[in-house]
């Protein structure tokens, strides 16, 4: 759904055009190939584990094996119907069937996945919250994107929903608040001192308007920052170094101070931070004795990035994916000077042109 339905606020984004695209179109194979599409982005560009959100987690999960990615998949729960599963519950269970599955499996690793406090009841979320206490899992929610989300909670519930979390059990240090753009000083606070992680997504908060997330602020409170891209949807790239680049320059203008999140800290959030949120720090995020190699090479040559005082803040301010040339996942080599070298992503361009003509009623404003 990359460029489906541009320019438009969160809401309208999502009622008018994904959703109905979704209605319409999510499938087992749809996810099957839009992960696979967006695998083969990723590891040119990159990046060697990612954390998704979805319907057919299992559909996903077989593509990022099939790829040789490392991965963590949400165990999605939303209170609406789908082609997955008919209520949360059957969301949940369905979920959980596929950890029971995979859960010896080395390069896949799961969350808890509560779509957002708009669309999760209380119900669902003591539940989530007891099953991440019992299996020691992450739980990734969308939380405070928008000011509209905010202010629907007041209504319906008297609480903004950080605090609605609160009273549910679910501010620990398994939680990964996701965007996290709307948040006061007591906010902030809370997820500090529960030892919450924030995924930032800078690309997708500009593009929807959802606002500025005060980075600064969080860091300085001591949460753990991690960077996210959010779906190609509502980014249009699965871009890792934008997203390093875009953190590191928005974070200065909103707090006022050219050294908030300087660049060591921005390259922190996009590896050690993310795998630290999702409980993998023991095993990847940086390059250390005993741990998984999971590594990017990057080319720091031609006039574009010469000359080079410091490698961290090239990576950060000046290179880009396109400088990636070799990447590995547990050892194994998945690009060669910048050539993809699985067969599986063979046949993509035209797949992904067969999904193209299928939605393209659904797409423009």
């Amino acid at each position: 759904m990359r460029g489906l339905a541009d320019d438009l606020p969160l809401m309208s984004w999502l009622q008018e055009h994904i959703w109905p695209a979704e209605k319409r179109h999510v499938s087992p194979d749809f996810v099957r190939d839009g992960t696979l599409l967006a695998c083969a982005e990723m590891l040119r560009g990159g990046i060697t584990c990612f954390n998704d959100m979805y319907f057919f987690p299992d559909a996903a999960l077989e593509s990022a094996l099939e790829a040789g990615m490392r991965s963590s998949h949400g165990i999605i729960v939303i209170e609406f119907p789908s082609a997955y599963a008919v209520d949360a519950g059957d969301y949940l269970r369905k979920g959980l069937e596929l950890r029971d599955r995979y859960r010896d499996e080395p390069l896949v690793s799961f969350t808890l996945a509560p779509h957002a406090p708009y669309t999760v009841s209380d119900a669902s979320f003591r539940q989530i919250a007891t099953l991440a206490a019992e299996l020691d899992l992450p739980v990734h929610a969308h939380v405070h994107e928008t000011d509209h989300e905010v202010q629907a909670s007041l209504a319906e519930h008297g609480v903004r929903p950080i605090e609605r979390l609160r009273r549910l059990n679910l501010l620990t240090p398994n939680l990964i608040s996701v965007h996290s753009v709307h948040l006061t000083p007591d906010e902030i606070a809370l997820l500090a001192r529960h030892g919450c992680s924030v995924a930032h997504c800078p690309s997708s908060n500009l593009k929807l308007a959802s606002g500025f997330a005060p980075i600064a602020k969080l860091a300085n409170a001591g949460v753990n920052i991690a960077l996210g891209t959010d779906g190609a949807a509502s980014n249009n790239r699965l871009d890792m170094f934008e997203e390093m680049r875009l953190a590191a320059l928005v974070a200065k203008a909103v707090a006022g101070d050219a050294q908030a999140m300087p660049a060591h800290a921005a390259l922190r959030a996009a590896t050690l931070g993310g795998a630290q949120a999702l409980g993998l720090a023991d095993r990847i995020g940086s390059i250390t004795a005993g741990k998984a190699a999971d590594l990017t090479a990057v080319a720091l040559r031609g006039p574009e990035l010469a000359p080079c005082f410091d490698p961290v803040s090239h990576l950060v301010y000046a290179a880009g994916r396109e400088h990636v040339t070799d990447v590995w996942v547990a050892g194994e080599a998945r690009v060669r000077e910048g050539k993809l070298l699985n067969e599986a992503f063979s046949r993509l361009e035209n797949r992904a042109r067969l999904w193209q003509n299928a939605l393209g009623s659904l797409a423009g404003p």
